[in-house]
């Protein structure tokens, strides 16, 4: 081996490890070729949107889908406030609706299922 050679070189930054089964598969890919396991976007969340959509309909005053976004202290605030009076839930369902509400991350909710 070349003492001048990097390590790394062969590592393709165009390339990500599969979440279930460790292969790798283009940074673009939906799915793992391999196991064809859902591969989770860059600014995509983890969590799901429709648990979040039911917890602000039916919850929403008590900050319950702020909750499972991990946004604990903005919960603790609509919990306090009775979502705002009913006005921070509207705006918050309008916003799960659209798919511009994030996690404590920053990243989206956008996959319903």
């Amino acid at each position: 081996m070349n003492a001048n050679a990097d390590p790394n070189a062969s590592l393709n930054p165009q390339m990500v490890f599969c979440r279930a089964c460790g292969r790798q598969v283009h940074i673009s890919a939906t799915s793992c070729p391999g196991c064809g396991a859902r591969q989770i976007a860059a600014g995509e969340s983890p969590r799901l949107l429709l648990p979040a959509f039911l917890l602000c309909l039916v919850f929403g005053y008590l900050g319950a889908h702020r909750y499972y976004a991990g946004k604990i202290g903005t919960g603790i605030l609509m919990l306090l406030t009775a979502g705002g009076l009913g006005i921070w839930v509207l705006i918050d369902l309008i916003m799960l609706l659209s798919g511009t509400f994030t996690d404590i991350e920053g990243r989206r909710l956008t996959r319903w299922l």
